[in-house]
């Protein structure tokens, strides 16, 4: 990620939050056929702007990825985040050895050090997000909603720009 300016860093910062200790996000990609969605494992490290994932090269999504970087990766969990970007496939041992997770030998059936692995690099570009973790924002928004109201100023659902 390019050195943010302060209202992207809030942002970079307020989605780091959102999605922290969400095992699971569902990644989209574009195939022939349209929008294809696969749950992927969340990385152990700080959002920073970028997400990434590991694959294989012999699956659909990596050539998919060859064809159409343009993504969207969806969180749920106590909030709700969708996060769109461009994908860039990167090939690099170093980068799979600081990832690399135990739990991707039994998932992948392989080693980090394995030549059919890659990973995705998600370079966020905005994210839309319902922060559904603070129980009074949630009420103050359901209520608003119930009354007829309008629900700006609730911050419920906000889109942000990451790039």
């Amino acid at each position: 990620m390019t050195n943010p300016t302060p209202d992207n860093q809030e942002a970079i910062e307020k989605v780091r939050d959102l999605i922290k200790g969400i095992d699971t996000a569902m990644l989209t990609t574009v195939s022939e056929e349209g929008l294809v969605s696969r749950p992927m494992k969340t990385q152990d490290i700080e959002f920073d702007g970028d997400l990434w994932f590991l694959t294989k090269k012999d699956t659909e999504k990596f050539h998919e990825l060859l064809q159409n970087r343009q993504v969207n990766v969806a969180y749920a969990g106590k909030s709700f985040v969708s996060i769109r970007g461009k994908a860039e496939l990167v090939n690099s041992t170093e980068k799979l050895k600081e990832l690399w997770n135990p739990v991707y030998e039994q998932l992948l059936e392989t080693n980090y050090d394995d030549p059919n692995l890659v990973l995705i690099k998600v370079q966020a570009e905005a994210a839309e997000y319902w922060d559904a973790g603070n129980k009074f924002k949630m009420a103050r928004f359901l209520f608003r909603r119930l009354m007829g109201k309008s629900n700006e100023g609730t911050n419920m659902n906000r889109t942000v720009e990451l790039d």
